[in-house]
This record gives C-alpha cells, sequence and structure tokens, in this order.
C-alpha cells in the first residue's frame, strides 16, 4: 500500500478523493479512509498500482511501510 496527500476541501469524503484521482473503491483503503492532515491536505491509502497512476500534478505519494512491534528483547 501507499499513501496519497491530495489537496481538498476540509469537507471532502474518501468518494470525494477516489473521483478527483481517477481511481475505484477498490484501489483504497476504506478503513484507513479519509484523513485530514493539514488545511485543505488529507491522505489515503491506496494500492500500489493505483498509486502508480495517480497525477503527481493531483497528489503525492508516500511509502507506507508496515511497522511492527521490535521483538529483539
Amino acid at each position: 500500500m501507499a499513501m496519497i496527500q491530495v489537496r481538498l476541501p476540509p469537507d471532502a469524503t474518501l468518494g470525494d478523493a477516489l473521483r478527483l484521482l481517477g481511481l475505484s473503491d477498490d484501489d483504497a483503503d476504506a478503513g484507513f479512509g479519509l484523513v485530514p492532515v493539514a488545511p485543505g491536505r488529507h491522505v489515503l491509502r491506496v494500492t500500489d498500482e493505483a498509486a502508480r497512476r495517480v497525477s503527481h500534478e493531483l497528489a503525492e505519494v508516500f511509502a507506507d511501510p508496515r511497522i511492527e512491534p521490535d521483538d529483539s528483547s
């Protein structure tokens, strides 16, 4: 999965983001949803394939590495 940051109005929905980016419901992690991170900026999780298809003029793509507990102790 990848994280995508987009500029959207404060009341935007996940569906709004998907329409803007030309993605389908299957491309996004609906459980993660659309998360506001700053005024006018939201993030969503999408499949790696969807991240490759997204216009970089509309969104910034970031890695979403898996975070696991440290079991070294």
